[in-house]
């Protein structure tokens, strides 16, 4: 992803995200600068992840793969008394964009509609090898509510509605086409991008970055390289 469209994409969050009314912290907005007269002071957020995370899956298709991410509390798995013991974040996609099809070992999540569009989601079960059972239905929750969908069928989550991903469902959301873009929350476990993703499809966790503009906010990912500790 080139450094302009990571800038435009934040700035096209934040203005989403104002129009429906939810702010993020502080340090969401602080500039460059502040960032850096912070430097010494953000060693939770480096530890857990704190702050903005945007990605196209390494898909080279931003539109159709990817998201705005921006995680707001998070905890340190096997650690306790750094961060959070819990995790939620706020997803921000545009019409159409989704995120590639995986499964956690160890996380639960509930994904919300939060606003603006409606949600779109698709369930798996996963093959005691590994794979994804495109056959087999998958039962979840809705809000407590238990629900059966088949395999690759879209389920569409209205505002203010949620389901319950466990551990070994393999699962896709996004904005759902025709219905604009969409601001989703997740509240789970303590979140661990490193070794609690296995995805389906060909992927890269973290976009490879051409920077082509000055940085407008760093990535959570970006602390030890654009703001290293004086």
């Amino acid at each position: 992803m080139k450094r302009s469209e990571i800038n435009n994409a934040i700035r096209e969050a934040i203005v989403l995200l104002d129009k429906n009314n939810f702010k993020l912290p502080r340090f969401a907005y602080w500039t460059m600068a502040e960032w850096k007269s912070h430097a010494n002071d953000i060693d939770i957020l480096r530890q857990v992840g704190l702050g903005w995370d945007i990605t196209d899956f390494g898909s080279g298709e931003f539109d159709k793969i990817g998201a705005v991410l921006f995680t707001i509390r998070n905890g340190k798995p096997g650690c306790d008394g750094i961060g959070s013991p819990y995790a939620e974040k706020i997803l921000v996609f545009k019409e159409g964009q989704r995120l590639p099809i995986h499964y956690h070992a160890i996380k639960t999540e509930d994904i919300i509609n939060r606003g603006e569009g409606t949600m779109e989601m698709l369930f798996y079960k996963r093959n005691a090898d590994g794979s994804v059972d495109y056959a087999s239905d998958v039962e979840y929750f809705s809000d407590g509510i238990k629900c059966t969908a088949k395999a690759g069928e879209p389920v569409y989550i209205t505002t203010g509605n949620s389901v319950r991903l466990d551990p070994f469902v393999n699962h896709t959301f996004g904005a759902k086409k025709g219905d604009g873009p969409l601001i989703c929350g997740e509240v789970s476990k303590i979140n661990d991008d490193l070794t609690d993703n296995y995805f389906a499809e060909p992927t890269s966790r973290f976009a490879d970055i051409e920077e082509d503009e000055p940085a407008l906010y760093p990535l959570c990912n970006e602390y030890e390289t654009l703001v290293p500790k004086k």
